[in-house]
C-alpha cells in the first residue's frame, strides 16, 4: 500500500515527453533476404517471415521452425521482384485465409489468397486464388505491400514501374493502378473482389475504381496505427529526397501525394508548374545525405516500452539509420533514434504490438527494445517528497525510462534488501545500493532505493542505473544533511504515529539494507520537533522505524480534541504541512 500511494503521488513528476532511446536484439537467423514480418491472428509466440525469393517461413518464441509455411513455386526474383507482402483479414482465426504479394514470372504484381492450416504452421499451395494481376514492364518500383484497414478493406501500395522520373507519368493517371494506394474487398462474397463503394473514384468516368490515393513513386511499407487508425505511408524518392505521407483514419480517400509533380516537397517536373494545389504533401522528408532509400514502420503500440508509444518508427534501408516521428500539436517532430548499420527491409509488429525489424542482407530478425536507462537529477528524490536531493539513510525513488520490461510492481520480500531486483541495480559511488521495489504502473517507472549511511558527509553522489547489461549515464546528485517529508501519519486516541523519510544519519544504525532493531533503537540525534498549527506538541520517538529498512518514525502525544496542520522539522528542514484529523 505504501508504494502504490508512491506511485500516485509522483504522477506529475514525468509530465514532459522526452526523445526514446532504443537498442536491437537479435531473435532470429538465418533467413533469405526477408522482406516482410508479420503475426498471424491467433498464433501465439508466431511470427512469419517472407523471403524474397518465394518461402514464408515462422518463428516460435525465437525458434526458426525448420519447415516452411509455404513455398512458392513460380515466381521472378532478383532485384526489387519476389515475394514482398503478407497480410490477414479479420476473422482470420475462422476463416482461415491469408494473403501475398508477388511478381511473377512475367514480372507482373500478384495478389493472391492462399488457405493455411489450423496450426498456422502450413498452407496449402494449391489453394492459391489470384485476387489481383499488375502487369509491369519494367522490374523496378513494385510497391509489395498489403494490408488491411481498420474499415476491413484490403489496401495495396503499388509503385510506378520505376523507369526513373516516372516516364508514363502513371503516378497521376487515374486509369492505371500502378503508383498508387488502392482499396478492394476481398471478404465479400463477390469473385474476385468488389469494390466499396466509398472509394473516392468510383463514380468518375475513366478512372479505376479500386484507386484510394495516388502520386506515389514506390511505397516501401506503409502500416495502419492499430489505435488511431492513421495510415503511414514511407514512399522511395528518386534522387533527393526520402518521405513519409500522413492520411488521418478520417479520410475519405483521394489524396495526390505528388509524384511526378514533387519529389518530397520539392519540385520535380519543372514541366508541369509545380502547382501544389490539391496535392497532399509529406509530414516530413530527408536527404540523400543520409539515406537512400527509405523502410517504413509502424507507430509502437506496445505496453513494455512506454517512453516509446505514439513514436512512427522508420528506417534507411542504405544507411541502416532508425528514426522516430511523431506529432505535436500542429508540427512534426522528428529524431534519428540509433544507426543501426543494418539493410533495414521491412518492419513488423507482433499481436501485443511490440516491433520487430529484418535485415536483408544478414537474414536476421531483431526485436526493437527502449535503450539504455534514462533519468536525471530532477528524477532521482525524496521518497516521500519527490523534493530533489538525497539524504542517507533514507529511502528515495528514482524515476526515469527503459529501467523495466515488466508490467505491475516487483517488490524485495525479506531483509537485508537485494542489491539487484528483477534484473536491475542502481550503483551509487560505483556500489549497488538496497533495492525496495520495481514498479511501472499506468506507464510510468521508478525504483524505491535506500541511500547508504555509509555517504553522510558527501556532498554529491554518482548514480547509475543498470538493466540487464545495460547502463544508464552516469547523474551526478546532491546529498543534503536532512530532508524530513511525512509519508503517512495514524492517530490513536491521544497519540500519533507519523512515517517518515529523510532525518537522515542515527545512533545504533542497522546495515545500509537491513531492518533497524527495536533493541536498541535507532534514534536520531537531534530529535525531530512537530507543530501543530504552529504549537509544538511532545515527541516521544525520533528514530528508524523498527522492522523497516530506511523509514523513520516520530511519535507524538498530541490531545484527542487537537487538529490542523501539522509539520515535521529536523533542525532547519522542515516537511510540507499535512492535516491531522
Amino acid at each position: 500500500m505504501r508504494l502504490l500511494s508512491l506511485l500516485c503521488a509522483g504522477a506529475s513528476l514525468l509530465t514532459a515527453q522526452s526523445w526514446p532511446s532504443i537498442r536491437l536484439q537479435q531473435v532470429a537467423g538465418g533467413f533469405a533476404n526477408p522482406t516482410d514480418i508479420a503475426a498471424p491472428p491467433g498464433g501465439s509466440g508466431l511470427l512469419w517471415v517472407l523471403e524474397q525469393p518465394g518461402r514464408v517461413r515462422a518463428i516460435r518464441n525465437g525458434a526458426v521452425l525448420p519447415e516452411p509455411v509455404l513455398t512458392l513455386r513460380t515466381l521472378s526474383f532478383g532485384g526489387e521482384r519476389g515475394l514482398l507482402g503478407v497480410a490477414f483479414p479479420p476473422g482470420f482465426s475462422t476463416k482461415r485465409h491469408f494473403y501475398l504479394n508477388y511478381t511473377d514470372p512475367q514480372g507482373a504484381s500478384v495478389v493472391s489468397r492462399f488457405r493455411v492450416r489450423e496450426d498456422l504452421l502450413s498452407a496449402d499451395l494449391a489453394s492459391e486464388q489470384v485476387i489481383l494481376r499488375i502487369a509491369r514492364n519494367r522490374s523496378n518500383h513494385n510497391g509489395g505491400g498489403i494490408a488491411f484497414g481498420p474499415d476491413g478493406f484490403l489496401y495495396i501500395g503499388t509503385g510506378d514501374s520505376g523507369g526513373g522520373g516516372d516516364p508514363d507519368n502513371v503516378a497521376l493517371n487515374l486509369n492505371d493502378l500502378r503508383g498508387k494506394m488502392l482499396r478492394i474487398d476481398t471478404e465479400s462474397a463477390q469473385t474476385p473482389y468488389a469494390v466499396p463503394s466509398s472509394n473516392p473514384f468510383v463514380s468518375r468516368i475513366g478512372a479505376r475504381p479500386e484507386i484510394w490515393a495516388l502520386g506515389l513513386r514506390n511505397p516501401w511499407r506503409y502500416s495502419f496505427d492499430r489505435e488511431t487508425g492513421d495510415l503511414w505511408i514511407a514512399d522511395v524518392g528518386q534522387n533527393r529526397v526520402e518521405e513519409i505521407n500522413f492520411q488521418p483514419a478520417s479520410s475519405r480517400g483521394g489524396e495526390n501525394y505528388g509524384w511526378r509533380t514533387m519529389e518530397g516537397l520539392q519540385c520535380f517536373n519543372p514541366s508541369s508548374g509545380c502547382n501544389r494545389d490539391g496535392l497532399t504533401l509529406p509530414v516530413h522528408e530527408y536527404p540523400r545525405s543520409q539515406g537512400v532509400s527509405i523502410t517504413g514502420g509502424f507507430v509502437y503500440r506496445g505496453s513494455r516500452f512506454p517512453v516509446l508509444r505514439g513514436v512512427y518508427l522508420y528506417a534507411d534501408f542504405g544507411s541502416g539509420r532508425i528514426w522516430g516521428l511523431r506529432r505535436a500539436g500542429e508540427a512534426w517532430e522528428n529524431r534519428e533514434l540509433l544507426a543501426s548499420g543494418l539493410q533495414i527491409s521491412a518492419f513488423g509488429e507482433d499481436l501485443s504490438g511490440e516491433l520487430y525489424l529484418a535485415s536483408h542482407q544478414t537474414g536476421a530478425i531483431f526485436s526493437v527494445l527502449s535503450g539504455e536507462p534514462a533519468t536525471s537529477a530532477a528524477t532521482i528524490v525524496n521518497a516521500a517528497s519527490f523534493g530533489a536531493g538525497l539524504v542517507p539513510g533514507s529511502l528515495a525513488t528514482l524515476f526515469g525510462t527503459g529501467l523495466t520490461t515488466l508490467d505491475g510492481i516487483v517488490q524485495a520480500t525479506a531483509f537485508p534488501l537485494p542489491r539487484e531486483l528483477g534484473g536491475i541495480s542502481i550503483r551509487i559511488d560505483g556500489t549497488p545500493v538496497p533495492l525496495a521495489a520495481v514498479a511501472r504502473v499506468g506507464g510510468q517507472e521508478q525504483i524505491n532505493f535506500q541511500i547508504p549511511f555509509e555517504l553522510a558527509g558527501s556532498p554529491r553522489a554518482s548514480v547509475v542505473v543498470r538493466v540487464g547489461n545495460v547502463s544508464s549515464q552516469t547523474v551526478e546528485v546532491p546529498l543534503v544533511a536532512a530532508q524530513p517529508e511525512i509519508f503517512a501519519l495514524t492517530r490513536s486516541g491521544n497519540s500519533a504515529t507519523i512515517w517518515a523519510t529523510g532525518l537522515g544519519v542515527v545512533s545504533n544504525a542497522p546495515a545500509t539494507g537491513a531492518a533497524a532493531g527495536s533493541s536498541p533503537l535507532s534514534v536520531t540525534p537531534v530529535p525531530a520537533t512537530v507543530t501543530v498549527d504552529g504549537a509544538d506538541v511532545p515527541v516521544t520517538f525520533s528514530g528508524l522505524a523498527p522492522g523497516f529498512a530506511g523509514l523513520y518514525q516520530i511519535n507524538i502525544n498530541v490531545p484527542a480534541s487537537m487538529s490542523g496542520d501539522l509539520v515535521l522539522r529536523l533542525g532547519s528542514a522542515v516537511s510540507r504541512a499535512v492535516p491531522l484529523r
